[in-house]
């Protein structure tokens, strides 16, 4: 009796173990597709929706960037108020405790956030958390299609998330998007 429990005790702990592993195989697939699909070039509009400088409209160009090294990515580009341009950057990388971490302009530290945690949800939308001080909040980038990407910056306040930005960028290059090469 002892044996035949042990044994099939022996026998879920293997399947479990596969079938992590298989997830975590999927995992990663899924976030090298995520990051792969945003290369290239984007262009859009954005508006501050809540805080001080609500109604405030801006345009931005970003360059998709996949690390070589690392799973992860870099938005590298500028928005532009009026006659007023600013650079812009953000940079995420793996991270084996909270999943992805990285920074917005040069951190906390700096004039921008912390990207503290965050994960792919699917292949099409990742999810990071994002602190600078007293102030939390998470950036959600959602691709509906592989020429469009929806950015949403919310804050905390109190108990709710209060989206603050909102950017609708849209692919401009020839970048190829999955096994098939764009037209």
């Amino acid at each position: 009796m002892k044996r035949k429990v042990l044994a099939t005790a022996f026998s879920l702990a293997v399947t479990a173990t596969g079938v992590a592993g298989i997830d975590t195989v999927y995992a990663a697939e899924r976030d090298k597709q995520f990051f792969r699909s945003i290369e290239g070039t984007w262009t859009g509009a954005g508006e501050i929706v809540a805080g001080k400088y609500k109604g405030t409209k801006f345009n931005c160009t970003f360059a998709g960037l996949m690390p070589t090294k690392n799973l992860g990515m870099t938005l590298d580009g500028n928005c532009r108020v009026g006659v007023f341009t600013q650079k812009m950057t953000a940079t995420v990388a793996q991270n084996a405790a909270v999943g992805y971490k990285g920074q917005f302009m040069d951190g906390a530290a700096g004039t921008g956030l912390d990207i503290t945690a965050g994960n792919v949800v699917n292949d099409r939308k990742v999810v990071f958390a994002i602190l600078r001080n007293d102030l939390r909040g998470v950036m959600q980038a959602r691709l509906p299609n592989d020429d469009t990407m929806n950015v949403t910056i919310s804050v905390r306040v109190e108990e709710s998330m209060i989206p603050v930005i909102g950017m609708s960028l849209k692919r401009v290059d020839d970048t190829a998007v999955g096994a098939i090469a764009r037209q």
